[in-house]
């Protein structure tokens, strides 16, 4: 497996972890800041419209950029300043505005991550590779699901929501590493170049 498919599966896993701890009780916060399940139905939604319009359209500049790795890193930074947002959730209203950045950031990484992930699996492998990050996202979401549930109702969705914003700040982190990596290539090349 190629070390940028590493950086992606771990940066992605982190994401995962974050996003899972809330996943299961993201109905109970809703209703605790004065919405109901209407609510909690409309925000997503918000989240989703503004994923589904942009993912459209961003996928066509991303296809045309040689550098994934920046709309990688800037859609989870995106996403990081999300997860910062839900600790200061106190109405229905500001729950909206931090559902369309989460669909904003998701919107920049998705096309860019799914190109990049798939520029990087090993020929023959296409299945199995993908499968990796199939069954990692299942499985963290389990784990993540109970964690998530436990943490909130022994600590608070504060505490809750520091632990996911942390667990993302590490993802990013993580992703970043994959323009070391680029430049790392690129100085290689020109120095191959150079040599040759």
């Amino acid at each position: 497996m190629q070390k940028e498919l590493k950086i992606l599966l771990s940066s992605s896993g982190l994401f995962m972890l974050a996003g899972g701890l809330f996943g299961p009780i993201y109905a109970v916060f809703v209703e605790n800041i004065g919405g109901d399940l209407l609510t909690a139905g409309a925000a997503y939604s918000a989240f989703a419209v503004a994923a589904g319009i942009m993912i459209f359209l961003l996928g066509r500049v991303e296809d045309r950029s040689r550098y994934q790795e920046i709309f990688v890193i800037a859609g989870f930074s995106i996403n990081c300043t999300g997860y910062l947002g839900y600790i200061f959730v106190s109405n229905p209203f500001q729950l909206f505005i931090v559902q369309i950045i989460f669909g904003i950031g998701e919107a920049i990484s998705t096309p860019a991550f799914d190109g990049l992930y798939s520029k990087h699996l090993d020929k023959g492998k296409y299945a199995s590779e993908w499968g990796i990050w199939e069954s990692m996202q299942w499985i963290l979401t389990a784990i993540a699901a109970g964690a998530g549930g436990f943490i909130a109702s022994a600590y608070g969705f504060r505490i809750l929501f520091i632990m996911m914003l942390l667990l993302s700040i590490a993802g990013l982190v993580v992703s970043s590493l994959l323009l070391h990596r680029r430049k790392k290539k690129y100085f290689h090349f020109i120095s191959t170049e150079h040599i040759l």
